[in-house]
């Protein structure tokens, strides 16, 4: 056990730090400060020494040297078990310190206040940092807090063991000094990286239950510099792992469109997607594409859920999530006779396309920008003697955005707006063209088929003229091209070629 007789207290943010100073002077603690936070415990009548006074020097530079000094580090950094240490410092007349509590200047805070550089670089913390590191090295000796978090649970063992604190508490704080260390260095590294994909570090934000399966722990994290997306779960159980993935699918792929939107995922890809001038509708739309597949999946819609919406989405069956930017009351007391489904909301204007992916392989960590590219900043290019009409293009745009968000290889059957039918995740292309047209049914005649990548051979062609499809988008570059565009004008089907590939492994 540790018995904490000195404490050097140094905060940037004060938040509950009179009640712990408090706590500390009611068990005889003698309290040495800085500046600001001296003045703050001077005011409420708790004893303290200032830095200075026991380094017989005055804060520099500004206030950028306060606790850069043998007698502070030295006192932080003996080890009182230690026969030679004890005897250095007694002889330098250096007392040992127990505790450091400290918080560091705010610079992630500051980030987002686009301060000039010069502004910035004064919100890196040099003496706060180097006491944290110093007090986690030596945690044997000396306990330290780097979170006003931490003051609730470090007192309740102080107190209950009259003034000591455990080696297993002294370590874990180590533990959590170290952790915020490297973060804090990770968030300034990330400001001074001009090319963004320089530096890709992440924080824990949460535990999850477990990961894809009962056995797989799993945690959810965030890039350091990104932010965290503002959802908020009104109701239902704790979200999952996999909860997780699906949701950003069906984020992705609404993303594409502007108008009402609603995309239904099942097992991190969709399986419907609807659009239309209300959002019932282009639930209804989603939902029909494959009702089997819809049972147990989530629904992602970008407008506001009316109570018809609503009536909708419970009449359709099981599903394990919503998302939404709103809902009307009637809504959310539809959905609450539902008590475990997970009903969020989400802040659209927080989802950012320009962050990157990060896949994990024996090899090491793959990074790469996502796919960003939108449809309507590609020129197509009408290869086939036939051209499509206005409506077929509407729904190669609507066909071909949403086969970039299905697995590779991926086909896409939709007419009138509406996606009649999908294969995605398959070997081989004309595979996935056959499932597509075969889920489309008679419906797929005359509509249009979109394919993420080329077409290798023609086989997908005449799969797709024995459905009745009549025009087909896809990227081209194949060196069988001519081979499929005769094939298109030998069937009379419209092509047109994106010149731009959306494969998704």
């Amino acid at each position: 056990m540790l018995k904490i007789r000195r404490a050097l207290i140094s905060v940037w943010d004060k938040k509950g730090i009179i009640n712990f100073a408090k706590k500390l002077d009611r068990f005889k603690v003698e309290i040495v400060s800085t500046g600001k936070t001296a003045a703050i415990l001077r005011k409420n009548n708790i004893p303290v020494k200032d830095v200075s006074e026991i380094t017989q020097f005055p804060e520099i530079l500004s206030g950028r040297v306060k606790t850069l000094h043998p007698k502070i580090f030295g006192g932080i950094l003996a080890n009182k078990k230690h026969p030679l240490h004890m005897e250095e410092i007694n002889e330098l007349t250096i007392k040992p310190f127990d505790l450091v509590a400290v918080n560091l200047y705010p610079f992630g805070a500051k980030r987002k206040q686009k301060l000039s550089h010069d502004e910035m670089i004064e919100y890196i913390d040099i003496g706060g940092h180097s006491l944290l590191r110093a007090a986690a090295k030596n945690h044997k000796n000396v306990a330290c807090i780097c979170n006003p978090s931490q003051y609730a649970g470090f007192l309740k063992e102080f107190e209950l063991n009259k003034g000591f604190v455990s080696e297993e508490k002294t370590l874990e704080l180590a533990k959590k000094a170290f952790y915020f260390a490297k973060q804090y260095d990770a968030d300034i590294f990330s400001y001074f990286c001009k090319n963004k994909s320089e530096s890709y570090d992440l924080l824990k934000v949460q535990n999850l239950r477990y990961g894809e399966n009962p056995h797989q722990n799993a945690e959810l994290y965030k890039k350091i510099d990104n932010g965290e997306v503002s959802y908020v779960q009104l109701q239902g159980k704790e979200l999952s792992y996999n909860n997780f993935l699906d949701l950003d699918a069906a984020l992705r792929c609404l993303l594409e469109f502007n108008g009402p939107a609603a995309v239904v995922v099942k097992h991190s890809s969709p399986c419907g997607v609807g659009i239309d001038k209300n959002i019932s509708k282009a639930f209804k739309k989603a939902n029909a594409v494959d009702e089997l597949s819809a049972f147990g999946g989530i629904i992602a819609l970008n407008k506001k859920v009316d109570k018809e919406t609503a009536k909708l989405i419970i009449k359709s069956g099981f599903k394990e999530c919503i998302i939404a930017p709103d809902y009307a009351k009637e809504s959310l007391k539809l959905f609450a006779e539902k008590k475990n489904l997970r009903v969020l909301t989400i802040d659209f204007t927080s989802l950012k396309q320009n962050d990157r992916e990060v896949k994990v392989t024996f090899f090491g960590c793959l990074v790469q920008d996502r796919d960003k590219m939108k449809a309507d900043k590609v020129k197509l290019k009408i290869v086939t003697k036939r051209k499509p009409t206005e409506r077929e293009l509407k729904d190669l745009s609507f066909a071909w955005k949403v086969a970039k968000h299905i697995r590779s290889n991926a086909i896409t059957v939709a007419k009138n707006g509406v996606l009649l039918g999908i294969g995605g995740g398959q070997p081989s292309r004309v595979g996935a063209a056959k499932i597509a047209v075969s889920n489309a049914g008679i419906a797929s005649k005359g509509a249009v088929m979109a394919s993420d990548a080329f077409f290798p051979k023609d086989d997908s062609i005449k799969a797709a003229h024995k459905k009745g499809i009549r025009a087909i988008i896809q990227p081209g570059g194949s060196i069988k091209d001519e081979e499929v565009i005769k094939a298109c004008d030998k069937y009379n089907i419209a092509m047109v070629f994106t010149g731009v590939r959306h494969f998704k492994h």
